[in-house]
């Protein structure tokens, strides 16, 4: 366990709770920049962490772009004074309503949405002239996850020719989100990295051809990171890592290239039964973890004995350990999610500390759908 982690003061920590540490996050940052070679060449994805005071601390080590998947998430962002913001994330029905609001409210910052079908890309233009507003935007490439995004060739380019066309948009590059690429071994992962970008960079070129400009690739996320950081032979690469900041137990052990950073986000949690002689119940439930990962990689218990999770209900986590009549109930154990990002947004708050002791609470402002917009 980080010598971090342990809290002098644990016993007026209620359980489960969610703490933060502000200095491994500052390292985590300073890492990735590093890792960039240079702040501008980052945009990380704010879904990770939700807050208000980690975005804070992104802007202090010089990083001005930022990525997000709601309209909140874009909100609290241009709020604390992003100046570059993209939802990352096809905007229909109200939502391009209140996304014009936010264009509208924060004429500091420069606004930009997805785009990947000639009927959403319609609606966009035709909401951000209803309100009387511009807007950039991002055309998102399918580059073989399948989620969103249109496939690269003819059709894309003409969404993109397309879209110069529309008022109230301004062209302002493709996004290529390759969650699938999520290989262990770094190679691997460059290669396949490097296979569909290839047809990419020539669909840029046509664009370009056409008067069309493509000023940016938004890339990745934080596995497909090193790559991307470490691709200097082309050019308006922006990295869109986002569970770096607090980083967790489902990363960690996977990608030795991502060295240097830390998890930066625990879980206090107690035994609340023993219910058998080699079963330990913790109050960890999937209300207060994220429950997307497969059982046996939900959790990682700290300084704990071997042991196998068994069952994971709404309030109770439960293993199996030879070690279990070394623990009684109220006996505080530390955790680590397999999965930050979900977690977070199952808090409403993190506490924050600092020097071993709980110095403070950080609000988990946009895990909310509204704000005010």
């Amino acid at each position: 366990m980080h010598p971090a982690y342990a809290l002098s003061d644990a016993a007026a920590v209620f359980s489960p709770a969610l703490v933060f540490f502000p200095e491994l996050i500052r390292q985590n940052i300073r890492r990735v920049v590093e890792m960039a070679g240079s702040a501008a060449r980052l945009r990380p994805h704010v879904k990770t962490h939700k807050t208000r005071e980690i975005v804070q601390l992104l802007l202090d080590a010089g990083v001005t772009k930022h990525k997000c998947a709601t309209i909140a998430e874009a909100e609290m962002l241009a709020a604390v004074g992003a100046p570059d913001v993209l939802v990352a994330y096809p905007l229909v029905g109200p939502n391009v309503a209140r996304f014009a609001q936010l264009v509208r409210k924060f004429p500091g910052t420069q606004f930009s949405a997805l785009i990947d079908h000639p009927d959403a890309a319609r609606a966009f233009s035709a909401g951000l002239s209803a309100a009387g507003v511009r807007a950039c935007a991002v055309l998102d490439l399918d580059v073989g996850q399948h989620r969103t995004g249109i496939a690269v060739g003819d059709g894309a380019l003409a969404l993109y020719e397309l879209a110069a066309t529309l008022p109230g948009l301004t062209l302002n590059g493709f996004q290529l989100y390759d969650g699938h690429n999520n290989q262990a071994d770094r190679a691997e992962r460059e290669a396949a990295v490097r296979a569909f970008l290839a047809p990419v960079l020539d669909l840029r070129a046509r664009a370009e051809a056409k008067g069309l400009p493509v000023p940016r690739l938004v890339c990745g996320g934080t596995p497909s990171f090193p790559v991307y950081a470490a691709m200097t032979d082309v050019p308006g690469v922006e990295c869109s890592p986002g569970t770096f900041v607090l980083h967790d137990a489902g990363y960690g052990p996977k990608y030795t290239d991502l060295s240097g950073i830390t998890p930066a986000a625990v879980l206090v949690t107690r035994v609340v039964s023993r219910p058998t002689a080699d079963r330990v119940t913790l109050d960890l439930g999937n209300k207060s973890v994220a429950a997307d990962p497969l059982l046996e990689k939900r959790v990682t218990l700290l300084d704990f004995p071997a042991y196998k999770t068994v069952g994971h209900n709404e309030e109770h986590l439960i293993v199996e350990t030879a070690g279990a009549s070394a623990y009684k109930p109220g006996d505080v154990v530390y955790a680590l999610p397999g999965h930050i990002c979900p977690t977070v947004a199952l808090h409403k708050e993190a506490l924050v500390a600092e020097g071993g002791k709980i110095v403070g609470r950080w609000s988990v402002a946009s895990r909310d759908r509204v704000l005010s917009v």
